[in-house]
């Protein structure tokens, strides 16, 4: 071996490339953990309603691992997702010390069964609000189709100048409505038919509703010819 110069250059390469390898690995690791180059700033493009700065700082403490070159944007994006009003994040390095950061904030349509809220696009989420939200209430997954339906039903009865207080979708499936001032209305379980009736109704029985006193009462639409009408203190009817 000794007297092979050739054999004696490629372990010398071979050593020398170990070596640079190792000294760049020790390099990296070096500049990933020094305090020469820290995050300073957290700059956001936009103010927001819902998340406040000590939320956001806090995000950033816990998704921020190093320095500026540690700093993960994916793993920082993930800490600020997190938050409760925080829909979606961007978040990108800027030499020499910044983050810049785009955060899309819920926009609240609605609460979920009171323990949640549900944003326009039909995405539940742990926000809290004082706002007067309707109310849906449905199985765990079926946010997105109550969501749906919900702008469906209010379109239907927007000619009786009531707004949807509340969308119920039963453990059968079921759908079920309140109107505002206090009217419940049975739909059934097939949706598409449930709102064709719906738009008869709403069409044909506008004086019906009016009668109603202090607008309380029950409408069974479940009927393939008619609905039942129940007021309080009245006997039902029909058409």
């Amino acid at each position: 071996m000794w007297d092979n110069p050739r054999l004696l250059n490629m372990v010398a390469g071979a050593l020398v490339g170990v070596a640079t390898l190792a000294f760049a690995a020790v390099a990296v690791w070096l500049l990933l953990h020094s305090s020469l180059f820290p995050v300073r700033e957290a700059d956001l493009a936009a103010p927001l309603r819902h998340t406040s700065r000590a939320d956001i700082e806090a995000a950033l403490r816990a998704g921020i691992r190093g320095n500026f070159f540690a700093a993960s944007p994916t793993e920082v994006r993930a800490a600020l997702e997190a938050l409760p009003w925080v829909r979606r994040a961007s978040v990108r390095r800027v030499w020499p010390d910044r983050l810049a950061l785009e955060l899309e904030e819920h926009e609240a349509l609605a609460s979920w069964a009171d323990e949640a809220l549900v944003n326009r696009h039909g995405e539940r989420f742990p926000g809290r609000t004082q706002q007067k939200l309707p109310l849906f209430v449905g199985p765990s997954g079926t946010e997105r189709e109550v969501t749906l339906r919900y702008a469906r039903f209010s379109e239907a009865v927007a000619p009786l100048g009531a707004r949807v207080e509340r969308v119920v979708l039963t453990a059968r499936y079921a759908w079920q409505l309140r109107l505002e001032g206090g009217l419940d209305i049975m739909l059934g379980r097939d949706a598409e038919v449930a709102e064709q009736r719906l738009r008869r109704f709403v069409e044909v029985y506008p004086q019906a509703l009016e009668a109603l006193p202090g607008k309380h009462g029950y409408v069974d639409l479940r009927y393939p010819n008619g609905f039942a009408l129940r007021m309080p203190g009245a006997q039902a009817r029909g058409g």
